[in-house]
């Protein structure tokens, strides 16, 4: 009964610092405003999160929770399609979730870059204390890869089933899908909620024009 309490209250602590965060920004935000949108004292924030650095990784944890059981609820509904179908339903609702959730997108691209920059977080001298003290680094550790495997897993089934060409690299063709998406999430991480036709394009223009991409690539006999 005390872990569940202590789970709620943690629950509602990271919804309230999701909100300022997404209000005025990480650098901008304040614990003293998370504590007040939470409803509790800032000593009491403290005693949960014991810095705004770890706060912002528990966002990243719960943003990668949810893209994760995004990919295991889009391959559940494609699992009597080909993988070459589950595949592109698992890029387009990559790109829908980014779209729904600004701040999850940011986070996850931020944290990725973190993990890249530190040599999968083995070179501890790049972290800050408050990163490696916290434990939301370490459950993020254990399940960064796993959005990849599943992408790869799904590859593999459509090489199987021929509608996959199979010559390409799973995890190679993976990681440039990966690096697509990053590349529209840039751009509507910039525009926020507000997006705007960029150069007379439109987002929806841009990511019909990724998946038609990805098809092409998971088709070609060659690269």
């Amino acid at each position: 009964m005390k872990d569940n309490k202590k789970n709620q209250k943690e629950s509602k602590i990271v919804e309230a610092a999701e909100q300022v965060f997404n209000e005025v920004g990480f650098k901008n935000a304040k614990m003293e405003d998370i504590a007040s949108k939470a409803g509790i004292t800032k000593v009491t924030l403290y005693t949960y999160f014991q810095s705004k650095e770890n706060l912002y990784l528990a966002v990243t944890f719960k943003a990668l929770q949810l893209l994760i059981e995004k990919y295991y609820d889009t391959i559940d509904k494609n699992k009597d399609k080909n993988g070459l179908e589950s595949i592109i339903a698992i890029l387009d609702g990559f790109m829908t979730f980014c779209e729904q959730n600004y701040l999850y997108s940011e986070a996850l691209l931020e944290y990725f870059a973190m993990v890249r920059s530190t040599s999968d977080g083995t070179n501890e001298a790049k972290l800050t204390e408050a990163v490696k003290d916290s434990i939301y680094y370490v459950k993020l550790q254990d399940m960064h890869n796993l959005p990849f495997k599943l992408a790869v897993k799904e590859i593999e089934r459509g090489k199987r089933d021929g509608s996959i060409v199979s010559t390409l690299d799973p995890m190679l063709t993976t990681l440039h899908g990966w690096t697509m998406v990053v590349g529209y999430v840039k751009v509507i991480s910039a525009s926020g909620g507000n997006a705007t036709p960029l150069f007379k394009v439109t987002l929806n223009d841009l990511k019909s024009l990724i998946l038609r991409l990805a098809r092409h690539t998971f088709q070609m006999k060659s690269l």
